[in-house]
């Protein structure tokens, strides 16, 4: 019997709890951890998994948007929540739901100053973030002075950490850039804290940071990928376990004959007969057209099966002709590291974006 009847992703919050603890064993005792949840938990349930890293006694969340953290905020999570790239058209809803905005410039800290004053805040926590390498948000080492002229100059908001992003915290080939970004980071901070008079948190370090760089884990770490079962190379990642399987069903198997084609555009033409089963997943639920003609599989009583021709929006259909199976049989698309990486390698992506591409519209289930 099937073990599913439909297309859904399980979440096992068993591996999470052991991934957590994975990386909170990396630390010092007085370490911090904050957990990113954005993009719906990396393609999970970003409530689910919050609720339960709450449980935890996670120090710190994190989001990339304003509405993600109204989320969890809607959901009942407590905890900290820092917005990595808050806009400045959702800072009055940063305030009202008690969110904590990253400033990067100059133009957003004089926009959420505006609005901290207009409400009224003493004190309101802000993060300050540093662009050490990166380019992609952040203040450079220039901007001191303006930010604490304008810290001084209002009792509405007060710094709360002081963060940066290396660049390829994975590679170790890049490690002497690595080095200078983090003794980068202290000489900033340094002159920052300097005249500021007083200490606000540090962080540097995200997942491949931790298992990389333990000398730089300052007051806190951040950890996004590794939370849901993916490390810096096969050695770490097999440390970690999987948190999120994406599984469905056979809909229908059809018999091709020689010459016969099967979806869109002719991509296929059988050679030979061929059984093939149409499974109830698509483009539109996350699995990437490149991954049609034979880039992508399933697996199916333990086999492999490629898919064959174009994937479609709701629908693929896969080689099944060595597959002794049937309609209604379960389907497995991923359900460990190991297949989420060989699937990235065959069309040149990364893990990131195989398990954060699934759509809202699959069923979650929670185990």
């Amino acid at each position: 019997m099937s073990k599913v009847q439909e297309t859904v992703l399980e979440i096992d919050l068993n591996a999470l709890k052991h991934n957590f603890k994975y990386i909170k064993s990396k630390l010092n005792n007085n370490t911090k951890i904050l957990a990113v949840v954005k993009a719906f938990g990396y393609g999970t349930d970003a409530c689910e998994i919050a609720k339960y890293l709450e449980k935890l006694k996670i120090d710190y969340l994190a989001v990339a948007y304003t509405k993600e953290g109204v989320a969890l905020r809607d959901a009942g999570i407590k905890t900290p929540i820092l917005i990595l790239h808050p806009q400045t058209t959702t800072f009055k809803t940063i305030i009202e739901r008690c969110l904590e905005p990253n400033l990067y410039s100059k133009r957003v800290l004089d926009a959420f100053v505006a609005i901290a004053e207009a409400e009224h805040q003493k004190n309101y926590p802000i993060h300050i973030k540093f662009n050490t390498g990166l380019n992609r948000l952040g203040f450079k080492e220039d901007a001191i002075s303006f930010i604490i002229s304008k810290i001084k100059s209002t009792t509405s908001i007060k710094i709360t950490s002081v963060f940066s992003h290396l660049i390829a915290s994975e590679d170790l080939n890049e490690q002497s850039f690595s080095d200078q970004q983090i003794v980068a980071f202290k000489n900033i901070t340094k002159c920052l804290f300097d005249q500021l008079g007083y200490k606000p948190m540090l962080h540097i370090l995200n997942t491949s940071g931790i298992l990389n760089y333990p000398e730089a884990q300052f007051d806190m770490v951040r950890s996004g990928i590794g939370l849901y079962g993916f490390g810096n190379n096969d050695t770490d990642t097999k440390m970690l376990q999987n948190v999120a399987s994406l599984k469905s069903i056979i809909s229908q198997i059809h018999h091709i004959k020689k010459g016969e084609s099967v979806g869109y555009n002719k991509a296929f033409v059988a050679d030979r007969t061929t059984k093939t089963a149409t499974i109830p997943i698509g483009h539109a639920d996350g699995i990437h057209r490149a991954f049609g003609n034979g880039k992508g599989f399933v697996t199916i009583k333990g086999k492999k099966a490629s898919i064959v021709g174009n994937v479609c929006m709701d629908m693929l259909m896969v080689n099944i002709t060595n597959i002794d199976c049937k309609e209604g049989d379960e389907v497995i698309l991923f359900d460990n590291q190991k297949t989420v990486n060989e699937l990235a390698e065959n069309i040149n992506s990364i893990s990131y974006e195989i398990i954060t591409a699934i759509s809202q519209r699959v069923k979650r289930i929670v185990k």
